[in-house]
Order: structure tokens, then C-alpha cells, then sequence
């Protein structure tokens, strides 16, 4: 009997958009799914998201499935993304997509930071993708979370990926990068853009 685990075992019909996840071995099938993401300015991004329950497990799938493929969207159009929260495609729930080297869904995520030290950085944003915005972020922090079978897990991050969680977390609460920007002359558009 092959157990089979979502996103990292999936199985893709070919002839279709549809992949089946075997979960626990009972087949679930997720409908490939490239989400509009929501733009600087749409009341939803500032609305602080609910927490994931065990009612919505059932659901998990195919959020999954909508952030990674959004995500991969956005990466063959503009060259970049490492990173899409839920409330970035509409879903009011604390849940991150995170695809550096493998892929990785955050679920309830807790940020803590063992130092004051921080990090000035140049943000960019799926939901801004022409503007740079100069932040102050902290320079390490962890992440605790659920993964994706609803066991704790975390990560020790600094520099650039204590960045992006930061970041995307923010998401969570409703609180764009353009809400910490250092000052009012902290706003650029990317050379490309112009």
C-alpha cells in the first residue's frame, strides 16, 4: 500500500489540469488553479486574517494547490517570487506558501525575534510588483507553524529569508509593506517599470 503525502507526492493527470493528492491513501483531486492576486489599494489585504481550524483541512489542498500555482504564475511573468500568502489571493486564513529550494505550507505561523538588531532592505511585493518600498526588518526570527500534516514545526531564519517571512506574516495581519516604509521618501518604482 503506497502512502502518499500532499504536494510532494502528487500525481498529475496529463491529459487535464487536474493533479490527484493521495492523502492518508485516499485520493483527492485539486483543481489547478492560477488566482488573481489582490493589488495595493483592495480593501481584502488589510483585513487581518482567521485562524486555520480542523474544519478547514478538507480545504487545504487546493489552497495549496492555488498558491503554488500562482506563485509559479507570477514567477514565469516577472522573474520573481519566493513567497504568496493566502490573503494575496483572496483567502481570509493564516496560511503561507513558501518555494525557495522546495515547497513548504505555513499554517498559524507565530514570529518571534531573539534580537533587536535589524536589516534595512529595498520590498517588493506580488501586490505592488512596479514598487520598491525602503523597510526596517529584523535581521533573525522563527517562525513556528503547522506544516502541512498538522505537525509544529519552524524556522530559524536571517538576513534575506527572515526578510521575506516577515513579510509575508505581515500579510497576515493585514499590513502591507507600504504601511512600514522608513519614511515618506521611501517609495521607488523598479527601473523596469518605467
Amino acid at each position: 500500500m503506497d502512502i502518499y503525502y500532499t504536494f510532494f507526492s502528487k500525481k498529475r493527470n496529463t491529459d487535464s489540469q487536474i493533479t490527484i493528492l493521495h492523502i492518508f491513501d485516499i485520493p483527492t483531486i485539486v483543481q489547478r488553479m492560477i488566482r488573481e492576486i489582490l493589488l495595493l489599494g483592495n480593501p481584502a489585504l488589510y483585513q487581518r486574517s482567521m485562524q486555520v481550524t480542523q474544519a478547514d483541512r478538507p480545504q487545504l489542498s487546493q489552497i495549496e494547490q492555488d498558491l503554488h500555482d500562482t506563485l509559479m504564475e507570477y514567477r514565469r511573468v516577472h522573474k520573481a517570487g519566493r513567497a504568496i500568502s493566502a490573503p494575496q489571493i483572496g483567502i481570509r486564513k493564516r496560511i503561507i506558501y513558501l518555494h525557495i529550494d522546495k515547497p513548504i505550507l505555513i499554517i498559524n505561523p507565530s514570529l518571534l525575534f531573539h534580537s533587536p538588531a535589524q536589516i534595512e532592505i529595498m520590498d517588493d511585493c506580488m501586490s505592488f510588483p512596479n514598487l520598491l518600498v525602503r523597510v526596517l526588518r529584523y535581521k533573525c526570527c522563527r517562525l513556528n507553524y503547522t506544516d502541512r500534516n498538522w505537525k509544529d514545526a519552524y524556522i530559524d531564519a536571517e538576513d534575506d529569508l527572515a526578510e521575506l517571512l516577515q513579510h509575508e506574516y505581515d500579510h497576515l495581519d493585514g499590513i502591507l509593506a507600504t504601511m512600514r516604509a522608513k519614511d515618506l521618501q521611501s517609495f521607488f518604482i523598479k527601473p523596469e517599470a518605467k
